[in-house]
């Protein structure tokens, strides 16, 4: 089972996002029956039996086992990975590109370079897995406080210094061909706001405290 499965076909897709299918991916994340299943969602085993062909149809679940019980055969299905992610390829004619957009402060530049990221991961990932090859990766992952936008463009530009000297200091210019040749990676930093979490409200339960009358 993958840790991450990246859906590219819109078929696929389309089936991963039906609420009831949902359910039965997250419930086959340890395997099951088509009994076991439906007494965990509490639908008939034949309605569940039916999302079940769907989800195998398209490579979402795999059988693990097939069990013999008197005259029926109990087949024992786990989904293929633990979590999903939709690829912008499974909406390729409307999928956002990156080299529309050419402005490093643009919102919509780095969503794009998101979308990017996540078909490009998906397919080396699953041409890793294919190979039994280990997939070399590096991410960094921080929050950062800026007092001024000021600060936070001064970053920008100083980040942007550094990165760049340091991918000249290690970049290979040569043709990228013939035996010798290194392998091409490709660079992504981004910044951006972390969503603001929204206040607690108060509740009966929780009412907010009152101040005391020291009179």
């Amino acid at each position: 089972m993958l840790d991450i499965e990246v859906i590219e076909d819109p078929a696929a897709a389309e089936a991963s996002l039906d609420p009831i299918r949902t359910r039965m991916l997250l419930e086959l994340a340890e395997p099951g029956s088509a009994t076991q299943l439906a007494a965990r969602v509490g639908l008939p085993r034949q309605k569940v039996n039916y999302h079940l062909k769907a989800l195998e149809r398209h490579g979402l679940v795999e059988l693990v086992e097939e069990r013999r019980k008197g005259n029926v055969t109990e087949r024992i299905l786990r989904a293929t990975a633990a979590s999903y992610l939709i690829s912008p390829a499974a909406l390729a004619s409307v999928a956002p590109d990156p080299r529309r957009f050419s402005d490093r402060f643009s919102a919509f530049w780095l969503l794009a370079l998101a979308g990017r990221m996540v078909q490009e991961m998906g397919q080396l990932i699953a041409g890793a897995a294919a190979a039994r090859q280990k997939l070399a990766t590096f991410a960094i992952d921080g929050e950062i406080t800026f007092q001024t936008a000021a600060d936070r463009a001064a970053f920008a530009e100083e980040l942007g210094v550094a990165v760049t000297r340091i991918m000249d200091k290690y970049h290979d210019g040569g043709s990228g061909t013939g035996a010798g040749a290194g392998r091409r990676h490709r660079l992504v930093v981004a910044l951006h706001p972390t969503l603001k979490t929204p206040p607690l409200k108060a509740t009966p339960a929780n009412p907010p405290a009152k101040e005391q009358d020291n009179d």
